[in-house]
């Protein structure tokens, strides 16, 4: 459940590429909350995803997304064994530990880095493309008919899939 006063996501790459893919950060802009992505995560769309760079660009420009740097030792031993285990991606493991280290919601859909992110920190809340889309709806920037035809749209065109009929099952 995302909550209900403005408050900072930083988010990994899995989750910014769903909504690069469908090019719906829009949704992203017009949430409540703020994103945030670090230095590892640009890093990752720019190496691995080239037909969204031009997108992410363009929200960047837009400020939609706000680029941060690891910087604080504490956050650098964070990722420093995060990443010599080598199970987790660079991006994920800046972005639990920036988010675990400043307090904010680390939004991720990896569910091993997710494990990883409870490990390191009880009082992190993570957030998944599914609760994002679920807040959305809450804030009306999407209807439920909507959110199902992105749902669909990821899952017969970019080989991501949410396990539910539609969304008007998660809507109390």
């Amino acid at each position: 459940m995302v909550p209900t006063s403005p408050s900072i996501i930083v988010s990994d790459t899995s989750v910014l590429v769903n909504f690069l893919r469908i090019d719906r950060m829009d949704l992203i802009a017009d949430h409540s909350h703020n994103f945030i992505v670090t230095d590892h995560v640009v890093a990752e769309i720019t190496d691995h995803y080239p037909d969204q760079q031009s997108r992410f660009a363009q929200a960047q420009a837009a400020g939609i997304l706000q680029q941060v740097s690891i910087t604080d030792p504490a956050e650098l031993a964070l990722f420093a064994g995060l990443t010599a285990s080598g199970r987790l991606g660079t991006g994920e493991c800046s972005a639990i530990a920036f988010a675990s280290h400043q307090g904010h919601i680390l939004a991720i859909d990896d569910r091993r880095a997710s494990n990883h992110a409870r490990r390191v920190s009880r009082n992190l809340q993570i957030l998944t493309t599914q609760d994002l889309i679920v807040s959305m709806i809450h804030e009306s920037l999407l209807d439920v008919a909507q959110a199902d035809a992105i749902k669909d749209e990821w899952a017969n065109h970019h080989r991501f899939r949410i396990a539910v009929q539609s969304f008007a099952d998660l809507i109390p």
